[in-house]
């Protein structure tokens, strides 16, 4: 059993922004409203009930205000890879390494898996990345060029506007 400690912050534009660590690192970031629903979502992640601990989320925080407010383009935060299935760690690890302001595709993330005819799968393991703007999921598009998805609120709006926070996206 490990611990799972969580906490928020609020931002302008998501109002609430939640974040969940274990010893091992970022298992959970969610822009929700709702404090019991992001506690579920940790639950089921992990298997543990967290608990609330803002000073074991307090750099996770900075690290995100900084992002939101334009003054972070990277994340040194640990993940905590095992609150997920191997296929969707490696794919998200990927998703990970897509630098700000950068766009790529599902069908490129499945290439670079060697499984080129799994981009639905990559589509699959964003939309349940735990992680959101920590690992990029906003960062990939469909094979159109398109935006397709986003989990978080506001959907393809909010993955719109982060898109263009980075300059790499112009609606």
């Amino acid at each position: 059993m490990k611990n799972i400690w969580y906490g928020n912050f609020t931002d302008k534009k998501f109002n609430a922004v939640w974040t969940a660590v274990s010893e091992q690192g970022l298992v959970a970031v969610s822009m929700c409203d709702d404090p019991k629903k992001f506690i579920a979502e940790v639950h089921k992640l992990t298997g543990q009930e967290p608990i609330y601990r803002l000073p074991k989320v307090t750099e996770a925080n900075r690290q995100l205000a900084e992002y939101f407010s334009g003054k972070r383009r990277e994340f040194d935060l640990p993940i905590d890879w095992s609150v997920m299935s191997p296929f969707q760690a490696e794919a998200l690890q990927l998703v990970r390494a897509v630098p700000y302001g950068r766009l790529t595709t599902y069908g490129d993330i499945a290439k670079q898996l060697g499984k080129p005819g799994a981009s639905r799968a990559v589509g699959r393991a964003n939309a349940a990345n735990p992680i959101p703007i920590v690992i990029p999921c906003h960062r990939v598009l469909g094979s159109d060029g398109k935006l397709h998805g986003y989990g978080g609120p506001g959907g393809l709006e909010s993955k719109a506007w982060l898109l263009r926070l980075e300059g790499s996206w112009l609606i």
